[in-house]
């Protein structure tokens, strides 16, 4: 029964996400709607990196961007306020159409209420759910998205640089840490001298 839920909430999701107008070419040039293709690197870095993940952490993976397209940045002030409260109001418009979707399956609001913490941010290093989330988050950038955003921004210094990634090391748990040095993910190579010295 369960897995069946799991099933159906996941192809719910990933029908959802498929209607993304975005693209993205994965490794092997395929193209794909971009939050499918996010997704589904989210799926395969928690099963390498938790590959015991209970239903909520492959439900909250899954849907970590769902239909994020609709809330977009540009409806919002260009400004770091406007930018803190796009993100505020992302993380909720996420939550709750995972939670959506939990429901309309026939989850427990038990499972619904730890899908929506994690996937609304809440709790990071306090809540197991919200870390787990935010490590495969990060394992995620770092190996699919980490090389294509420095293409993006050739203008940052190189102490710019560190700080990001030390940032983005901060919200990390030890575990992820050492399963991102352990040779367990594609590190950018032309990164990896800046990585190095950033979490030195």
């Amino acid at each position: 029964m369960a897995a069946d839920l799991l099933e159906q909430a996941i192809a719910l999701i990933d029908e959802a996400n498929s209607e993304d107008p975005n693209k993205d070419t994965d490794a092997d040039g395929k193209e794909w709607p971009k939050e499918l293709l996010y997704s589904q690197r989210m799926t395969d870095m928690l099963n390498r990196f938790k590959p015991d993940a209970d239903e909520v952490h492959q439900i909250s993976m899954r849907a970590q961007h769902i239909t994020r397209w609709k809330s977009a940045r540009s409806d919002y002030p260009m400004d770091r306020k406007g930018y803190h409260r796009w993100r505020s109001d992302l993380y909720t418009f996420q939550a709750d159409a995972a939670a959506a979707i939990m429901q309309q399956v026939g989850y427990d609001e038990e499972s619904i209420e730890r899908v929506k913490k994690a996937i609304g941010k809440r709790g990071i290093k306090t809540n197991p759910d919200t870390q787990l989330l935010e490590d495969i988050a990060d394992l995620v950038f770092i190996e699919h998205y980490m090389l294509e955003f420095a293409g993006k921004h050739g203008e940052y210094s190189e102490e710019k640089w560190i700080d990001i990634i030390q940032k983005t090391w901060r919200k990390m748990s030890d575990e992820a840490h050492e399963f991102a040095l352990s040779g367990n993910i594609k590190l950018p190579e032309p990164l990896v001298p800046l990585i190095q010295k950033a979490v030195a």
